[in-house]
């Protein structure tokens, strides 16, 4: 879409300091915006999504086969626990969960307690924390799809080193774990960095969305996958499947892809012209030198921030807690477990898509501005999570009403996606990576934290330990929707422009 005089969302004549003025212009929406269907930013999008499927079948694999990995017979809880009398085996099958934790003949099971377990489900994110600035910010100066490709490949050959590293020990399995999250930590940020040179700004929300998605759908499928696995052919096969879906994946992504429009050999000329245009100065590479200070001091960023590592603490806590809720607690057998462990990634997947298209197509009629949807959205992905949450607590032996529950708190979840999650565009597109790899860094805390947390307050498997997590998760929840409410923007920071820019508002 060739605008005229090089105007574009990011050089209206005076959008910069309202967010309330259209981000496009109707008459070129409605006549020179090419095909969304079979495009390359679309294409993309559909790649992403696999690959954060992958990313995420490799970030939750161990969650479900740790189930399988440890011998129950070691971690038995206190004489103080009332485990067998609160939520007894709801039939003869799951007697002792012996049947459904059998493995084939020669795998080996391993003597780790609660706080190991712990240890060892937060161990990816002590390594996970250190790449995600300069990951981003190296996606964001050379382009994000060497960084997204080689990292999910490097997390996938780790991946199979998996079994051998268990067989040497905890501590070795905890280096693995760690040197995994150290290769995946330049994926999310690498993806903001190309989003920021792909995705109109009509479009942002759905594209990223769908994109991002792919991590709840990879969970909902990885996780049932894991377990039928696990019963069937034994924990070990886990990790080389997920290690060879995830060099699978890489070799399509280098083939296909390209950092930015320019450069796709198979792009057509409108859909070229289309996203430069529209996103002008803000859709090109930043420079070496980045206003660091600027982004540490600015509230809009740090508004970010504490949302993002409260609704992580909740994320996390279920991402690598909820299988051993379900056998310890409610006695789900393995194949149950791990089934209705996906519940609710299926839900905040399909809710996460449908918040991307919702929140574009607020924005395309003028009905909100940017500032008012991503508010709404985070609020609502955020608050009422939380109330779930509460509600979890509440269902002590009831798997019913605990699954129900923990799937209506990630569908609800699934609207901060289209909310605080891609608020980083929003207030300074060209630095888009560096600001997710900023955000991630202290949202990856609560992946170290949670686990060890949890694995405290439930050494005993009892049901009040759970609940203690469940009424903890909500808090913090809440905590975040609030805070965002206060203090979130989606204006463009002063900080985040460029030189040309700046040069013509002050001409204005």
């Amino acid at each position: 879409m060739a605008l005229e005089d090089g105007y574009s969302i990011n050089t209206t004549e005076d959008d910069q300091d309202s967010d309330t003025a259209p981000l496009l212009e109707k008459e070129v929406q409605e006549t020179k915006v090419p095909p969304k269907c079979c495009s390359v930013r679309c294409n993309l999008a559909v790649m992403m999504f696999f690959g954060f499927a992958v990313v995420y079948g490799l970030r939750v694999n161990l969650s479900v086969a740790m189930v399988a990995m440890v011998n129950g017979t070691n971690d038995q809880p206190s004489p103080n626990s009332s485990i067998s009398n609160e939520c007894p085996a709801p039939s003869p099958l799951h007697d002792n969960n012996s049947q459904s934790l059998e493995q084939p003949e020669g795998i080996p099971r391993y003597p780790w307690n609660s706080e190991t377990q712990g240890m060892l489900l937060g161990a990816f994110f002590f390594g996970y924390l250190f790449t995600q600035i300069p990951g981003g910010y190296l996606s964001g100066r050379f382009g994000g799809s060497l960084f997204l490709g080689g990292g999910v490949l490097g997390t996938a050959l780790l991946t199979l080193l998996t079994p051998l590293s268990a067989q040497l020990g905890a501590k070795w399995l905890f280096t693995l774990r760690a040197l995994e999250g150290f290769g995946e930590g330049v994926t999310f940020p690498a993806m903001m960095a190309m989003w920021a040179r792909w995705a109109p700004p009509l479009e942002r929300a759905r594209l990223m969305t769908f994109s991002g998605a792919g991590s709840s759908f990879g969970a909902f499928v990885a996780l049932p996958l894991t377990g039928f696995i696990c019963h069937s052919l034994g924990w070990p096969a886990v990790f080389y499947s997920c290690g060879g879906a995830g060099c699978l994946w890489a070799v399509f992504w280098f083939i296909l892809v390209s950092d930015e429009p320019r450069t796709h050999p198979r792009i057509t000329v409108q859909e070229k012209d289309y996203i430069i245009n529209s996103l002008g100065q803000q859709g090109t590479a930043h420079g070496w030198s980045v206003p660091v200070w600027s982004m540490l001091f600015s509230m809009p960023l740090w508004a970010i921030i504490i949302p993002q590592m409260c609704s992580n603490w909740s994320y996390y806590t279920l991402l690598t807690s909820l299988p051993i809720y379900m056998d310890s607690v409610l006695h789900f057998d393995l194949r149950q477990n791990s089934f209705l462990s996906a519940l609710p990634y299926l839900a905040g997947w399909l809710f996460s898509v449908g918040s991307g298209v919702l929140a574009d197509n607020l924005l395309e009629k003028e009905i909100l501005s940017v500032t008012a949807v991503r508010k709404i959205f985070t609020f609502i992905g955020l608050f009422l999570p939380a109330v779930f949450l509460l509600a979890v607590g509440f269902s002590g032996c009831s798997g019913v009403l605990a699954v129900t529950f923990l799937t209506l708190s990630s569908a609800f979840g699934g609207f901060s996606a289209a909310g605080v999650f891609i608020n980083q565009i929003d207030i300074a597109p060209r630095y888009a990576g560096m600001l997710l790899g900023i955000t991630n860094t202290f949202g990856t805390i609560p992946g170290v934290l949670a686990p060890i947390v949890v694995g405290y307050l439930t050494k005993n498997h009892s049901v009040s330990g759970w609940r203690n997590v469940f009424w903890l998760s909500a808090g913090v929840s809440a905590f975040g929707a609030i805070f965002y409410v206060i203090f979130g923007t989606g204006k463009i920071q002063s900080w985040a422009r460029t030189d040309e820019e700046s040069d013509t508002d002050e001409q204005d």
